[in-house]
């Protein structure tokens, strides 16, 4: 019963995603073409509320669930790694028509043929979580 405000966070934002359309594959589509900024202003509002969630992470103010500091350690950093990686997220994105939170979103609406998207990308985060130790990062 602890755990219901999660639940209901995760009604909510998969409500705000419908709506906004971010789950659209035409929205998406018209995205990766260059055709309109919907996606855009949606990733760009989440890039703004992110930065100021984790200026408030960083100080301490926002804690978790149990009231512990949030710790956030600093990656390495590269321009390969970050352009190889996201280059890898893009096209299995634009392949998908979904990122990683639509997929569940999709689902819950009825789009069952993400399933197989879900399977895939369980078993790429399975596959990556067995070769993370031995990969150069």
């Amino acid at each position: 019963m602890k755990y219901i405000k999660f639940l209901l966070l995760g009604v909510f934002f998969g409500i705000v995603l419908t709506k906004s359309e971010a789950i659209s594959w035409y929205r998406i589509y018209e995205m990766f073409k260059f055709q309109s900024f919907h996606m855009y202003g949606i990733i760009g509002s989440a890039v703004t509320i992110s930065t100021v969630l984790m200026y408030f992470f960083r100080k301490g103010i926002i804690k978790d669930y149990l009231g512990n500091q949030i710790n956030i350690k600093e990656k390495k950093k590269g321009f390969i790694r970050t352009l190889v990686g996201g280059t890898i997220f893009g096209l299995g994105w634009a392949l998908a028509g979904a990122c990683p939170a639509p997929i569940f979103v999709l689902i819950g609406n009825g789009i069952l043929s993400l399933i197989i998207v879900l399977a895939g990308a369980l078993l790429g985060a399975f596959i990556y979580g067995i070769l993370s130790k031995k990969l150069p990062n």
